[in-house]
């Protein structure tokens, strides 16, 4: 007779992408002592079922596991509902910690400060990411009775955070991610919206302002408003609310950074406001938390409930019911970091039962994200969710009991309920590479885009498979095409695809932020905690529609909002266009940079750089104006590695025969990481792009201060000549970002308050 286990394994076979294979591989399997998977997707859903099936046992001795064990295995196998990454990862194995969010206090003292620090150590060692709200903290400049000195203020002390979530690699697998939260009435708001500001430190935090009911009274009647020191609760000044929007607007229309959290609506919508205030969120900003708070997340791919056109809502009502159950037994199972954050979570059990995959129901229907009957259906399927999870909750409170917080709690009234939240939209980034479905609440990225082989060095076609179906059933796909709207980025405007199909495949930039907010408002409503989402703006969106955007989040509903105008983090070094309209109309002239000869003998240097792939050997020349061009030779290894090396030296020498500012060079290369960085004499060497970046500065410093190198060399177009080497003193600074995934190198997309790559499942946040 076959084991439950054989029979399941046999019966159900997960249907997964390649992608979705990868990403198991590299991020959830168990592995072996020398990293190789010991584990596949049939072992992972059954490890993880048969442990999260074990606390029934807790409230009723005879429950029959093996039906339990069944059904959340079923869910998963089919990928109909997946749990959030920690769980997948740890449910049944020694570490046990099933939460992906957590909220710890920073109260204005150092010892709390540094308690604080260690819990945060802890939690992302255990593959979570934390949200703090700064706003206790005393103002810079403060006094400081017990030392008679002044007080740095909430930004320094972020930094603190920050670097400390350098040194901890969270999970084994990723970095720690934050959130760090001050209030629009703290002293220091001003030097908080711009900490991001050239993006070179607090990197591991995202940022938002907590944005309060008086601030934006303020800004719609143009006054000044209030600032509080949070040590004495005494009002220390005032700014125009007005001039700080502006500001916040400012800097998101920069960077993305900061978001904007209405802070005042979370709590009115606190469930267990008695028992404090909520004053930040996790990571994303979907989840508003108390101090020591953590909860335990859950998504419903929605692309698999629809039946014939139409919302399949009786199998949508079995697996919310499903869903709630399986999360309510995560916090029993969990094993916590701290105690107190165990005690704090099973006194509210919250939960986060949310969707995925909402614009791929949407194109089975055939209804356009940007309409208003996607609105309408948006409100229908999530106000159809919490319904059902609030009564599931509440029949699994007839067995377990209420949450014990329930008597000072909004529902302390009706019927005892088992879970203080049931709802939340989260960011689904790697379980929905997983389920093969279209992330969050979010729009289609791209319909097509090319994912290069750096290998063979062939391009393949990455095809959105709805869009690919329809696309050959009606006859009009071919390379050509798909190769077209690779390259434009939608269909939009494309004649030989059927009109109604245009209308239907909208990505996420034919969308206008509009739409975005008001699909945002449309599932907040129906939520109990908040929404994920990012606003994407295109490159020539202004401050004004910025701006509109956050007034229109406002004024529908939303807790928070995100926005992201495309290229905005990843500034271009040239620009080569002979003229262009500002965005107020007005026309700039740009000078056409033109790279000039190389003569037939040049001078420079070449300095030894240390890398993580190697010894990198970089060439610096000038002629008379100045540095003219730059070779590199990364020892004996070929590959991509070295291509993108040559490919760099041969833009940079372009730029500098251009005439382009050395030094505008350098901080574009400068802080770049990969996978690999090397610690050498000098400090750290992040990246061959930062390698080339220090040696670049060397060379700068040395013909300002003559002596760090004690000869030069002489170059001619004889390739026989044999270099002599210098070693580098180029010393590691900040840590930069990039475009492109640090881990595969594919395109990275800014959705869900966040970043991730669809290709390995790599996250800035989650």
């Amino acid at each position: 007779m076959p084991t439950l286990k054989e029979q399941l394994f046999e019966k159900i076979k997960p249907e997964l992408s390649q992608n979705g294979k990868t990403v198991l591989a590299k991020r959830y399997f168990k592995k072996d002592s020398e990293g190789n998977p010991i584990e596949d997707e049939n072992e992972l859903f059954w490890r993880v079922s048969e442990n999260i099936a074990q606390a029934d046992k807790i409230y009723d001795k005879d429950a029959n596991l093996d039906n339990i064990i069944t059904e959340f295995y079923t869910v998963m196998a089919n990928l109909d509902f997946l749990p959030n990454s920690p769980t997948l990862m740890n449910a049944g194995r020694p570490l046990q910690q099933l939460s992906a969010c957590f909220v710890l206090p920073v109260e204005d003292s150092m010892e709390s400060i540094f308690e604080t620090l260690k819990h945060t150590a802890l939690i992302h060692k255990s593959g979570g990411g934390t949200g703090f709200s700064f706003s206790r903290l005393r103002p810079s400049n403060d006094s400081v009775k017990s030392t008679n000195g002044v007080s740095s203020g909430p930004v320094s002390f972020m930094q603190v955070f920050n670097a400390a979530t350098e040194a901890i690699k969270q999970g084994g697998t990723r970095r720690g991610a934050n959130m760090g939260m001050l209030r629009v009435d703290h002293p220091d708001i001003m030097k908080f919206i711009v900490c991001k500001d050239k993006g070179e430190s607090l990197n591991n935090f995202n940022i938002s302002v907590a944005i309060t009911k008086e601030f934006m009274s303020a800004v719609e009647d143009d006054e000044d408003y209030n600032l509080y020191n949070p040590r004495t609760k005494q009002v220390v000044g005032k700014l125009n609310a007005r001039e700080v929007y502006n500001k916040i607007v400012d800097q998101a229309w920069k960077n993305g950074e900061p978001g904007i959290v209405f802070i005042d609506r979370m709590n009115d919508g606190n469930q267990t406001i008695e028992m404090g205030e909520i004053e930040s969120t996790n990571p994303c900003g979907e989840q508003p938390l108390l101090p020591y708070e953590s909860c335990n997340l859950g998504s419903i791919n929605l692309a698999h409930f629809v039946k014939d056109e139409e919302v399949d809502w009786v199998k949508l009502e079995k697996i919310v019911k499903l869903g709630v159950h399986f999360l309510d037994n995560v916090i029993d199972m969990n094993n916590y970091p701290i105690t107190k954050i165990g005690e704090v979570t099973r006194s509210n059990r919250k939960i986060g039962l949310g969707i995925m995959g909402w614009a791929d129901m949407l194109v089975q229907m055939g209804i356009p994200y940007n309409s208003p009957e996607a609105i309408i259906l948006a409100e229908k399927v999530m106000s159809f969710i919490q319904t059902k999870s609030h009564q599931a909750s509440e029949e699994i409170a007839l067995n377990r009991g209420a949450f014990p917080n329930f008597k000072h709690s909004i529902y302390k009234k009706g019927n005892p309920i088992r879970n203080a939240t049931t709802t939340t939209i989260a960011p689904t980034g790697t379980i929905g590479i997983i389920s093969d479905a279209s992330g969050g609440i979010e729009p289609i990225f791209a319909l097509v885009y090319k994912r290069a082989n750096c290998l063979d060095k062939h391009e393949m076609f990455v095809v959105n498979p709805y869009f690919e179906k329809i696309a050959k059933g009606l006859g009009f796909y071919s390379k050509e095409l798909m190769d077209k709207i690779a390259e434009q980025g939608t269909i939009k405007h494309m004649k030989e695809i059927p009109e109604k199909i245009r209308r239907v495949f909208v990505t996420a930039h034919d969308i206008s932020p509009e739409d975005h907010i008001r699909m945002q408002g449309a599932f907040q409503k129906y939520t109990d905690n908040a929404v994920s989402k990012t606003v994407n703006f295109g490159h020539t969106a202004t401050k004004e529609d910025v701006s509109k955007a956050y007034m229109l989040s406002y004024k529908l509903g939303c807790k928070g909002v995100t926005v992201y105008r495309d290229g905005s983090r990843d500034e271009q070094v040239l620009n080569l266009a002979k003229s262009g309209p500002k965005s107020d109309g007005q026309e700039i002239n740009v000078i056409e940079k033109k790279p000039r000869q190389r003569p037939k003998k040049v001078t420079g240097s070449t300095l030894l750089m240390h890398t993580g792939c190697g010894k990198m050997y970089v060439t610096v020349n000038e002629d008379e104006e100045g540095a003219f061009e730059v070779f590199t030779q990364l020892g004996k290894s070929g590959g991509c590695t070295a291509t993108q090396s040559e490919a760099i030296s041969r833009l940079i020498s372009l730029a500098l025969r251009s005439r382009v500012d050395q030094q505008k060079i350098i901080e574009q290369l400068k802080g770049i990481r990969c996978p690999s960085p090397t610690l050498t004499e000098g400090g750290a060497i992040l990246s061959c792009p930062d390698a080339i970046a220090k040696a670049l500065e060397s060379y700068s410093s040395e013909k300002e201060n003559p002596g760090l190198f004690t000869d030069e060399q002489t170059v001619t177009d004889d390739k026989n000549v044999e270099p002599k080497v210098y070693k580098s003193k180029a010393s590691g600074n900040s840590i930069g970002s990039c475009p492109q995934c640090p881990e595969c190198g594919e395109m990275l997309e800014f959705a869900e308050g966040c970043v991730v790559c669809r290709s390995c499942g790599y996250s800035k946040c989650f």
